[in-house]
């Protein structure tokens, strides 16, 4: 039984005044399914051999039928990104096509052509709340139209937050138990670093290699490192990875959509301080990170409690992302040349902002609180404007305002 997505709304919404869609997002992930709530004539390009011949011999016949029109796994046949379009501009109607994609094409001729007719829409895991493990009581939208955030304790604990990190959100393994979850989340690794990165870049990469730069990956979530740390924390002693093959399979994971790296914000500041401008680097979904370091709910409680604090980072920026996405907003990450650091920026399209610092443990609350405050004191707000909100996002505890003014919500609570 399908179960809803966020994205449902945002997919119906486009659909009512663009050509066509384009949803891009990791395998698995639940694009086909999404598009079939809406699509009236299905093509699987993946699984249809006959579609995959029409698709070369004969494109205008594939997109005949009922409309929306979905195209699954478009990228096997990219030059029907062109019919599509050429379609849409003889037809002048909305709503025509839906196009899914799990991989960028390496001459990928979407980024510069299609404008005015298609609208793009990323799918990720998904989140807590549509997982059912966030009440949602605590809307961001709400947070970002000045509602003040009250909430009881939503009853998770740490232990539940380090299962639902390894579990992930991939709709198929949401019923699984967490031991069988780790084992496909292990098989889906292995398929990443075996086959997609090679079938996308062109290139016969490595499998060993890849697998150990998604293990360094794993120990470096939530910082700014470079691909000449990646490659020389993959290497062994002594004998680090190729700089410049490295940052191949980095682009590689990332068009094949397992890494999913935040971009810096860059406000003015009062003082002559320069921001550090390199990304974040995070996973899709936190659950590719354990896996890639073998870890589970046991082994990150016990003595990976540090590493554990990142992965719930990753979980929150997945979560955010998601919620961010359904009203236009971005998320960022700030971080200048003394050191301070914000780990999110939310940022809408009016250019609303608002900052978010991560906190596994509710003893660590007083020392985020003091970060914002010394970052907010930082920015110029006459010309970046002053922040909607600061909060910290915890794993437990309730929600609550606190005498400084900073919201403290853990994230059992939160929903778009």
């Amino acid at each position: 039984m399908y179960k809803g997505r966020i994205i449902d709304h945002e997919l119906k919404n486009i659909l009512s005044f663009m050509g066509f869609v384009l949803i891009e997002g990791p395998k698995a992930v639940g694009k086909t399914e999404s598009a079939k709530q809406v699509a009236k004539t299905v093509v699987r390009l993946d699984i249809d051999e006959n579609a995959r011949i029409l698709a070369r011999t004969s494109p205008l016949t594939l997109l005949e039928g009922d409309v929306p029109l979905l195209i699954d796994e478009w990228q096997l046949a990219p030059g029907l990104w062109a019919h599509v379009k050429v379609e849409v501009d003889a037809r002048q109607l909305p709503g025509q096509f839906i196009l899914t994609g799990s991989s960028i094409p390496s001459d990928d001729g979407t980024r510069d052509t299609g404008a005015g007719r298609v609208g793009r829409l990323k799918i990720r895991p998904m989140t807590l709340f549509e997982t059912g493990h966030s009440k949602g009581t605590i809307s961001l939208a709400g947070l970002f139209s000045h509602e003040t955030p009250s909430a009881r304790d939503p009853g998770l604990s740490v232990r539940d937050i380090a299962e639902r990190i390894c579990i992930g959100g991939w709709p198929a393994f949401q019923s699984l138990e967490v031991n069988k979850a780790r084992a496909a989340m292990k098989s889906y690794l292995f398929e990443i670093a075996g086959l997609d990165v090679q079938r996308v870049s062109g290139i016969r990469f490595n499998k060993n290699n890849v697998l150990k730069v998604l293990k360094s990956l794993a120990r470096n979530v939530g910082t700014k490192a470079s691909d000449s740390t990646i490659a020389k924390d993959a290497g062994s002693s002594g004998n680090p990875l190729d700089r410049k093959v490295t940052a191949s399979y980095l682009e590689a994971l990332e068009r094949v959509m397992v890494t999913e790296n935040s971009p810096a914000w860059t406000p003015q500041l009062r003082s002559r301080a320069r921001i550090n401008s390199s990304e974040t680097r995070y996973f899709i979904d936190p659950a590719l990170a354990a896996a890639a370091s073998a870890a589970s709910p046991s082994t990150l409680l016990a003595g990976q409690i540090k590493l554990l604090g990142f992965y719930f980072e990753n979980l929150v920026v997945r979560d955010l992302r998601v919620y961010m996405q359904a009203f236009g907003g971005e998320v960022k990450q700030y971080r200048d040349e003394t050191g301070l650091e914000v780990d999110i920026i939310l940022e809408t399209l009016d250019n609303a902002w608002a900052a978010i610092e991560v906190k596994l443990g509710v003893d660590q609350v007083d020392g985020a609180a003091a970060s914002l405050l010394k970052f907010r004191e930082k920015i110029d707000t006459i010309a970046s404007g002053e922040p909607v909100f600061m909060a910290i996002v915890t794993a437990t505890g309730p929600a609550y305002v606190r005498e400084d003014g900073i919201y403290v919500i853990p994230i059992g609570v939160l929903g778009p």
